[in-house]
């Protein structure tokens, strides 16, 4: 069933890598009655404008430091789809009050604005660096992910249902290491690797943005939905690379050397979907784990129901540390099927 059908929809962050892929899907496969899609970026905005001209879309200049400006925008919308963030983890070392205002402030007033205007949903994407945060990007989105489970569970009366998803590396999205490694083999390498062990969760800009509308209509109220995501080691997926891209550039494979550069501030050798102490109240869905808050709603009984229950019991957290990575050739497949080497 199509949950979405005859909604209007609200995206923050519409120029971003799962913003931009959010508002083509939402357009192109469910038939919603709206379209709003908000960003600081003017330049991508133009062009999202361009490219959704003959839609049912609209898109605005504004920050989600703006509460009254997000309150207007919102005005009669009924499903909202967070995704405006800071995520560089380094830019957010350096300024972390900036990546505080962004990524906390920010939500609360997203959840303001949402709430004073009656909306219906509310799903915020959340991060792997959520858990056990060693960096200030990392508490700054855990921080989301509890603004959000604390406005679902005081609620008086029947409000937005809110919730959160947590997912890993998006592979082929600006900023992350496939671009990077990219632009390091057409010049010959060598490719700057942190650590050869290190290892990520990982997923496509297309599977991402599918679960994130899926959750949308599962949710029950402050949950966090963490996605089921294959593991690779970084080593790896700079060696495919090398072997896959060196010959379009016209460059020798074994000549293009890895260089190992250390582990940046505030990175972790391994990345984190759950922690031990979710564990205790997870329960194991076909395609996600769902983490219901630990305080539960005050004023309202919720039941964490859902049609593909595979387990009421978690006894793993579940870290890229544990799970077993990708071989090569099956990392080389998915990078080639998601069309994540091409230009």
């Amino acid at each position: 069933m199509n949950h979405l059908k005859g909604k209007r929809v609200v995206v923050t962050g519409a120029c971003g890598t799962i913003g931009k892929e959010l508002v083509q899907q939402l357009l192109a496969d469910y038939e919603i009655d709206e379209l709003i899609g908000l960003d600081n970026n003017e330049s991508e905005l133009f062009h999202l404008d361009q490219d959704y001209s003959d839609k049912n879309a609209s898109f605005f200049l504004a920050d989600i430091r703006d509460r009254y400006k997000l309150t207007r925008k919102m005005k009669h919308m009924q499903v909202v789809f967070h995704t405006a963030a800071f995520k560089h983890v380094i830019l957010c070392e350096r300024s972390p009050f900036e990546a505080a205002q962004t990524n906390i402030i920010g939500v609360q007033n997203v959840i303001t604005a949402a709430i004073d205007n009656n909306a219906e949903r509310v799903i915020f994407t959340s991060s792997d660096k959520a858990v056990n945060p060693t960096n200030v990007m990392g508490t700054s989105k855990l921080m989301g992910e509890r603004l959000i489970a604390a406005a679902n569970s005081s609620q008086r009366c029947r409000g937005p249902v809110l919730a959160s998803t947590r997912f890993g590396n998006v592979l082929g999205s600006r900023g992350s290491v496939i671009p990077i490694f990219k632009e390091q083999i057409s010049k010959g390498g060598p490719i700057t690797l942190t650590d050869p062990e290190m290892t990520r969760f990982i997923m496509s800009i297309k599977e991402a943005v599918r679960l994130v509308i899926e959750t949308s209509s599962i949710a029950c109220g402050g949950e966090v939905f963490i996605t089921k995501m294959p593991i690779i080691r970084i080593k790896d997926l700079a060696e495919v690379m090398i072997e896959e891209l060196a010959p379009r550039y016209g460059r020798n494979p074994e000549d293009i050397r890895i260089n190992t550069i250390g582990v940046k501030p505030g990175e972790k050798m391994y990345e984190e979907l759950m922690n031990l102490e979710e564990t205790r109240r997870a329960i194991e869905l076909q395609r996600y784990f769902a983490v219901p808050p630990a305080f539960r709603s005050l004023y309202q009984d919720i039941n964490y129901e859902y049609s593909d229950i595979i387990s009421t019991e978690v006894s793993n957290p579940y870290n890229s540390s544990i799970e077993k990575p990708l071989d090569k050739e099956t990392l080389r497949n998915f990078l080639l099927e998601n069309n994540l080497l091409e230009d």
